[in-house]
């Protein structure tokens, strides 16, 4: 399957650098060229039927109606 468009602005690409399962959700860190860490939780179904795994090149997609932000 080809993604040839997507109404999501904020993209990531990386590779998976850990996969955390939970017997029905994961955490899944994905680490951008730049370092940054983006953290997915998704079920355990879903890594599965992905194929999810340390190593693994992909995109996180961000789609959010709130962001919080905190002061120092």
């Amino acid at each position: 399957m080809t993604i040839t468009a997507i109404n999501v602005r904020n993209q990531f690409r990386g590779k998976i650098k850990e996969v955390i399962e939970g017997p029905v959700v994961s955490e899944v860190d994905v680490e951008t060229p730049s370092g940054l860490i983006v953290t997915s939780v998704i079920t355990t179904r879903s890594v599965k039927e992905l194929g999810l795994k340390p190593g693994k090149e992909v995109i996180a997609l961000v789609k959010s109606t709130e962001v919080s932000i905190a002061t120092l």
